[in-house]
Formats: structure tokens, C-alpha cells, sequence
């Protein structure tokens, strides 16, 4: 077996989306493409609006591979704590998968993850992933995440874009570019935010 095949077999084991190789995400200074999903916010579903929520201030839009998945579920919550700080800076964060809206449903009011605190949409198509240059890659067969649930979706690449009121994307990272921990894309985001926040 190869190593490349191994990190999915064991990575499909214990539930964690297995490492996407580096890609091309849009670069900063990029006009950031518009976009509208289906999404949950508390287990509600609603619709986000880029070009809407970018008539309030910046824009955190952050990839992830899956909801309930261990580094995704760090992420979120890691997000969700800092939520007060994040609207200090007068931004908005949107998560982005491509989960199900049922699973992001329950995903958007777990206490554990994203306690309500923030919207996480439905890129069930991949549209949205591809527009902002990132691949996504199927699941492994049988792959399930920690509540033991089977994950039939594909996972976009950890990235993360900070994106200006006027359109512009002004930061972007990836985990898999910069090896940076999913949380560490929460606190690299709001300092460029709290940035922003005193030009």
C-alpha cells in the first residue's frame, strides 16, 4: 500500500478528512466572486448573501472539509468563542462546506461547534468552491465523522479569505499551503479584521 493511500485508509478510520494537496486559491488584491447559498444559522435555515453581508463590513469566508470532523469541529468552535471580538471589528464570518444544509442544521446549533454564534452554508454543489479556485476531493468510501455518521460529500480545501467591504480579498491561507492549525485561521483572521477596523 502505498503512503499517499495509507494517510486515507487511516484518516477514513478515525473520521478526519485526509490532507488536499497545496492549490491555487484566488490571491490577495482578487475581486472576491459574489455568491448566495442555502445556510443555517442556530438550526435555522435562511440564505447568505455575500455582496449582503458585505454592505456591513468585511467578510471572513472560511472553507472547510466537513461538519463533525475533528478539525472542522475545532474550527467552529474556536470561531464561535471569539464571535463578540470578530463583531467588534464590525465582520462577518460565513463558514462554508460542502455538508448538507441537514447536516449543517444540526451542525450551526451544536453547543460543542458553532453554538449558534455564527452561519455556516451549503456549497453542496462545489460551485462556490471552484469559483474561489479550490479542488475538492471525495470522501473516502465508508468515511464517517465523530458522531459515526457517514459522510457522502466531497471536502473543499481548509482555506480561509478576508475579504474588504469594497470587494477585495486582502488575506488568504490555506492549511494546507502554510500548515497552519484550524484554529490558528480564527486568530490570523481577526487581527487582519481588528486591522481594518482602525483604518
Amino acid at each position: 500500500m502505498s503512503t499517499a493511500l495509507r494517510a486515507v485508509v487511516i484518516s477514513a478510520a478515525i473520521g478526519v478528512p485526509f490532507a488536499l494537496p497545496a492549490l491555487a486559491a484566488l490571491k490577495t488584491g482578487s475581486a472576491a466572486p459574489d455568491f448566495t447559498l442555502k445556510a443555517s444559522h442556530a438550526g435555522a435555515e435562511s440564505t447568505f448573501s455575500l455582496n449582503d453581508a458585505l454592505k456591513k463590513g468585511p467578510v471572513v469566508v472560511y472553507f472547510y472539509p466537513a461538519a463533525y470532523t475533528q478539525g472542522c469541529n475545532i474550527e467552529a468552535h474556536t470561531f464561535a468563542v471569539n464571535k463578540g471580538k470578530f463583531d467588534a471589528a464590525g465582520a462577518t464570518i460565513i463558514g462554508v462546506s460542502q455538508d448538507s444544509i441537514k447536516r449543517l442544521n444540526d451542525f450551526s446549533k451544536d453547543p460543542e461547534y458553532c453554538a449558534g454564534q455564527f452561519t455556516v452554508a451549503s456549497d453542496s454543489d462545489g460551485k462556490v468552491t471552484k469559483a474561489y479556485d479550490l479542488k475538492a476531493r471525495d470522501s473516502a468510501a465508508g468515511m464517517k465523522d465523530t458522531r459515526g455518521i457517514e459522510i457522502d460529500h466531497a471536502f473543499s480545501e481548509r482555506t480561509t479569505f478576508v475579504i474588504s467591504s469594497d470587494h477585495k480579498i486582502v488575506a488568504t491561507f490555506s492549511s494546507a499551503d502554510d500548515g497552519i492549525k484550524p484554529q490558528d485561521h480564527v486568530e490570523k483572521s481577526l487581527a487582519i479584521v481588528q486591522k481594518l477596523a482602525k483604518k
